[in-house]
């Protein structure tokens, strides 16, 4: 097995969004867990945080279905200015830097604004899956997926 390098992610900014790499996760592998960088979403040059976005770096059937390799969150009060996706193109330099030549995000079927953000960050909707009753997102009450998939060439 390879052994794992972080990758400094350089500036990652785009406009009035910058992302600030708050912590390096390494893998779990007891949990099915891959590497991960957590960023906080800021605005150039303010120390709040508006929201966060990870990049999971590996390749796993649990991931690819059902985690996906990037999760976001925005706060309620910063919504609507495309902060998510926006977050989501920024992580792909740093994803094909890691070899990742397809990223998959995953969201809930409900989630109309979160399915809205995969398209905006160029994510082509591929499918809905139905959780493993064994999965945390299963016992949590979730029971489906949407599967998006972005193509890094």
């Amino acid at each position: 097995m390879n052994q794992f390098h972080w990758i400094d992610p350089g500036v990652l900014v785009d406009q009035d969004l910058e992302l600030v790499l708050v912590e390096e996760c390494p893998a779990d592998p007891s949990k099915g867990y891959v590497p991960a960088y957590k960023f906080e979403m800021r605005r150039n040059g303010k120390p709040e945080r508006i929201g966060n976005i990870d990049l999971r770096v590996g390749d796993t059937y649990r991931l690819r279905m059902y985690g996906g390799h990037i999760g976001y969150g925005v706060n309620p009060e910063h919504r609507g200015h495309h902060y998510a996706a926006r977050a989501c193109r920024l992580l792909f330099p740093l994803a094909r830097r890691h070899g990742i030549r397809k990223i998959w995000i995953t969201c809930n079927p409900e989630n109309a604004t979160s399915r809205r953000t995969c398209e905006l960050a160029g994510a082509e909707f591929v499918e809905i899956v139905n959780l493993l009753e064994d999965s945390d997102m299963y016992q949590e009450g979730e029971r489906q997926k949407c599967r998006y998939r972005i193509d890094l060439l």
